[in-house]
C-alpha cells in the first residue's frame, strides 16, 4: 500500500512543483515586504556561515553517527534478547527498541511495536496494547499506510485511561495527524482538516504534561506557533533551547519551530540559522526522518548556493530512503529534481568550458611541440657546428704539431749539414764538400723525409683522401699506389690544393719540382677527372672524415 501511495504522490510531482513555484513567488514578495533580505534579527551573515560550515562537517560524518546509533540499538536488542517474553521487563525493552528505531528506520520500529502489541493482546494487558497500538498507528502514517493508521487508532478505547496513558495517546494522535496532513500539502481543505486535528490533540495533551518540563514547553511553543502567536512562541522556545542539551530531539524540534517563526516574520538569517542548528542536531543523533536539512537545501538553492543545496538534499534523500519515511519522499524528490537539473546545467557549462580549455591546451601543446622541434633542430645545428669547430681545432693542433715536428727535423738536419761543412772545410776537403752539394743527394734525402712526414700528417687529417680523389677520376684513370707508399706526386699536388696552397711556384719549391712540372701534373690530373670543369673545386670540397 505504501508503494502505491508514494507512486501516486510522485505522479503529482509536476503539479506540486508548480504550486511550490507559485508559493515561493508569493512568499518572496511577502518576505521582501517584511524586510526579509535585510535580516531584522541580530544574527549576521557571518554567524549563519559559521553554522553552515559546522553543518557541512557534521553531514560529512553522517555515516559515523549512523553506525553509532546502530551500535546503541544492537545493545538494546541484546539486553531484550535474554528476557522472558511477556514480562514487564520485556515490554519495557521492546518499547525502548521500538523508540530507538523511531525516526531512524520506520520498518524496524513497526516490527517492534507490532511485537509488543501482539504480546500485550495475548496477555490481555489493555493499557500496554493501547500504548503500542497508538505508537504503531503513528509510524504506519509515516510509512504511508494512512487508512491502516486511522483504523488502528480508532480501535483504541480511551475510557478509563490514566493520565499517563492519555498523555501517550494524545502525543501519538498529534504526531499521526501531523504526518497525515503532510500528504495533503497540495489539497488545502484536506490539509487543514488533519492539521486542525493535530492542533486539537496537542491542546488536549498540554494539561497532561508536567508544567515547566522540556516536553511541556516544547508542545506549548509549538501550539502557540500553530495559533500564530509568534512572539510568545519565539520567546518560550528561545529560552527552552538555552536550557537543554543540544544533542536531543527536543532541541532539534524547537530549533525547527523557531526557524518556521523566523520565516513567518521575514527574517532570512534567523531562518537559516535555526534550520542549521536543527539539522546539526538531527545529523549528530542520526535522525533520518527530518525536514530541516530538506528545507535548508531548498532555501540555499533559492539563494544561489547550489553546491550546498545539492549536498544537503542528497543527504536528505538518503535519510528518507533509509528511514522508509514516505511522508518526506515526494517533498525531497521534487526539490532534488529541480536542483539536479540545475546541477546538470552547471555540469554542461563546465563541460563546455573544459572543452574550450582542452582546445586551448591542445593548441598550446602543438605550439610547444613545434617550438621543441625547431629548438631541437637548432640545438642539432649548434652541436654539429660545435663538433666541426672541435674537429677544426684538432686539425689545427695536428697542423701545428706536424709543422713543429718538421721544423725541428730541418733544424736538426741544418745543424748536421753545418757540422759536416765545418769538418770538410777544416780538413781542407772543399772539393769533396762541393761534390756532395752538387750531386743533390742531400736534397733528395731531405725531400724523402719531408714527403714521409707530410704524407703521414695529411692522411691523419684526411684519412679517406685517396679514396675520394679516385671517386672524382674516371675508373681507368684512378691512382694506384705502390706497396708501402702513402701518397705519390699526383696526390701530393692535390693535397696542397686541398690545403689551399694553389700557387704553383710555392708548390714547386716545396716539392723540389719545376713550375712547369707542377702545371703539367695539374693538367694531366684534370684531364683524368670525370668532371674536368669542377675538378679543382671538388678536390677542395673533400672533408676530413
Amino acid at each position: 500500500m505504501a508503494g502505491a501511495f508514494v507512486q501516486g504522490r510522485l505522479q503529482k510531482k509536476y503539479y506540486n512543483l508548480m504550486k511550490s513555484v507559485v508559493k515561493t513567488v508569493i512568499v518572496s514578495i511577502a518576505l521582501l515586504a517584511c524586510g526579509f533580505a535585510a535580516s531584522a534579527s541580530d544574527i549576521s551573515d557571518h554567524t549563519v556561515e559559521q553554522v553552515l560550515l559546522r553543518l557541512d562537517g557534521e553531514v560529512g560524518k553522517r555515516d559515523i553517527y549512523k553506525l553509532r546509533r546502530e551500535a546503541s540499538l544492537d545493545s538494546l536488542k541484546l539486553a531484550r534478547h535474554g528476557l522472558e517474553e511477556g514480562s514487564p521487563e520485556w515490554f519495557d525493552h521492546t518499547m525502548d527498541v521500538a523508540r530507538g528505531y523511531s525516526s531512524f528506520n520506520n520498518d524496524s520500529a513497526l516490527i517492534y511495536y507490532s511485537e509488543g502489541l501482539d504480546m500485550a493482546v495475548e496477555k490481555g494487558t489493555d493499557s500496554l496494547a493501547n500504548d503500542f497500538r497508538a505508537r504503531r498507528a503513528t509510524y504506519l502514517s509515516i510509512s504511508g499506510y494512512i487508512n491502516d493508521a486511522i483504523n488502528e487508532f480508532e480501535m483504541i478505547d480511551t475510557v478509563g485511561m490514566t493520565p499517563t496513558q492519555k498523555k501517550n495517546y494524545y502525543s501519538s494522535a498529534r504526531q499521526m495527524y501531523y504526518y497525515i496532513s503532510n500528504y495533503y500539502d497540495g489539497f488545502i481543505s484536506t490539509y487543514d482538516y488533519w492539521n486542525n486535528r493535530a492542533i486539537e490533540a496537542q491542546r488536549s495533551l498540554l494539561p497532561l504534561l508536567e508544567p515547566k518540563s522540556p516536553e511541556y514547553r516544547l508542545n506549548l511553543g509549538e501550539y502557540l506557533f500553530f495559533c500564530r502567536e509568534y512572539t510568545k512562541s519565539r520567546a518560550l522556545l528561545t529560552e527552552l533551547i538555552r536550557d537543554i542539551d543540544p544533542d536531543t530531539s527536543t532541541y532539534a524540534i524547537a530549533c525547527h519551530i523557531l526557524a518556521s517563526i523566523a520565516r513567518a516574520r521575514g527574517d532570512r538569517n534567523e531562518y537559516l540559522y535555526y534550520l542549521g542548528l536543527s539539522a546539526i542536531t538531527d545529523t549528530r543523533m542520526a535522525t533520518m526522518e527530518v525536514t530541516s536539512l530538506q528545507e535548508l537545501g531548498g532555501m540555499l538553492f533559492e539563494l544561489g548556493d547550489t553546491r550546498r543545496a545539492h549536498d544537503y538534499l542528497v543527504a536528505a534523500m538518503n535519510n528518507v530512503v533509509e528511514s522508509r519515511a514516505s511522508v518526506r519522499l515526494s517533498q525531497t524528490s521534487e526539490l532534488l529534481t529541480v536542483i539536479e537539473n540545475d546541477h546538470l546545467n552547471q555540469i554542461a557549462q563546465w563541460r563546455t568550458l573544459i572543452y574550450v580549455v582542452i582546445s586551448i591546451m591542445m593548441v598550446c601543446l602543438f605550439a610547444l611541440v613545434a617550438a621543441i622541434y625547431v629548438l631541437r633542430r637548432q640545438l642539432t645545428k649548434v652541436a654539429k657546428m660545435k663538433r666541426n669547430l672541435e674537429e677544426s681545432n684538432k686539425t689545427k693542433e695536428v697542423y701545428i704539431s706536424q709543422f713543429l715536428t718538421l721544423c725541428s727535423i730541418y733544424m736538426d738536419k741544418l745543424k748536421q749539414f753545418c757540422k759536416l761543412a765545418n769538418r770538410k772545410i777544416s780538413a781542407g776537403q772543399v772539393d769533396e764538400l762541393f761534390k756532395i752539394t752538387k750531386s743533390g743527394k742531400f736534397i733528395d734525402e731531405q725531400s724523402k723525409e719531408f714527403y714521409s712526414v707530410f704524407d703521414d700528417a695529411f692522411l691523419h687529417i684526411y684519412p679517406s683522401f685517396v679514396k675520394k680523389v679516385n671517386e672524382l677520376l674516371r675508373p681507368e684513370e684512378q691512382i694506384v699506389l705502390a706497396e708501402g707508399e702513402l701518397l705519390n706526386s699526383d696526390l701530393r699536388i692535390l693535397a696542397f690544393m686541398r690545403l689551399g696552397i694553389e700557387d704553383a711556384t710555392r708548390v714547386a719549391q716545396i716539392l723540389n719540382y719545376s713550375v712547369n712540372t707542377i702545371y703539367a701534373y695539374r693538367n694531366k690530373l684534370r684531364n683524368r677527372a670525370i668532371n674536368r670543369d669542377t675538378f679543382e673545386a671538388d678536390i677542395q670540397a673533400i672533408d676530413a672524415s
